[in-house]
């Protein structure tokens, strides 16, 4: 999963093209809002979004992330916390068959 900031000026689907293209040079389409979490930092809220890959070789900014890989539903690496919208993010692609 990526991760960032909104610039000024940014659409929330801007920011996600940017944050998946800076991260990862990877190109994605047909973004779609999943839910929200409040986030402590400061008095943030992070949005998550699902996208469709479109293009791109794999290719992680090391600075940003310190793993990453394509991952089938029977080998999932760490999970993140339970309570967390990363995780259920996650929870959702691997129960949704459609995707």
């Amino acid at each position: 999963l990526v991760a960032g900031f909104v610039e000024t000026g940014e659409t929330l689907e801007e920011c996600v093209q940017r944050e998946v293209w800076e991260e990862t040079r990877l190109r994605v389409t047909n973004i779609r809002y999943f839910a929200s979490q409040p986030w402590p930092y400061p008095s943030g809220l992070m949005v998550g979004f699902t996208a469709d890959y479109l293009s791109g070789e794999l290719q992680l900014q090391k600075a940003e992330l310190s793993d990453g890989g394509w991952y089938g539903r029977d080998n999932l690496p760490y999970l993140p916390d339970p309570s967390s919208i990363a995780y259920r993010l996650i929870m959702d692609w691997a129960h949704n068959t459609n995707i």
